[in-house]
């Protein structure tokens, strides 16, 4: 499971020009599900982004997590993030789960992240064509790949 997660201000989901779900100070989460992912994943990452301090203290160091600052996540499903640019110039999404394995994963990851203590947990509409306003604050941008933490 891959996660893109941006800190952010604001951010705005929107489709068709209506807003679908907007959140204030937290983190917009792109995420990706990979064909071989399962609820374990689905539990690390949530457990992850939701205790990783990428917000600043009193002191502007980076140590408070979402929980910590009682924030909000836009989860946006992102099967992109499986492109596979190594050969041609199109890319191959074959490593991204199909929608009958993405939708439950996707769907637990928010749950988790909801049971964990999220203020708000939003998300846009599983295939839809969407556009996603980020307010990224600092600017700070952190890619998360399950596959890599079980290689080390």
């Amino acid at each position: 499971m891959r996660a893109l997660i941006q800190r952010v201000k604001k951010s705005t989901l929107s489709i068709d020009n209506q807003i679908h779900s907007e959140i204030g100070e937290g983190l917009c989460i792109l995420l990706g599900v990979g064909e071989e992912d399962t609820e374990a994943e689905a539990t690390l990452l949530a457990e992850k982004v939701f205790h990783l301090r990428i917000f600043e203290d009193e002191n502007g160091k980076m140590n408070r997590s979402l929980g910590d600052i009682n924030g909000e996540a836009l989860v946006v499903s992102q099967f992109t993030l499986y492109a596979d640019t190594s050969h041609g110039r199109r890319p191959s999404f074959l490593g991204a789960a199909r929608p009958e394995t993405a939708i439950p994963l996707y769907e637990s990851f928010m749950e988790k992240l909801q049971k964990l203590g999220t203020k708000k947990v939003v998300s846009g509409v599983f295939g839809a064509d969407m556009l996603v306003e980020i307010h990224n604050d600092g600017p700070v941008t952190i890619w998360l790949d399950t596959d890599t933490w079980a290689k080390k």
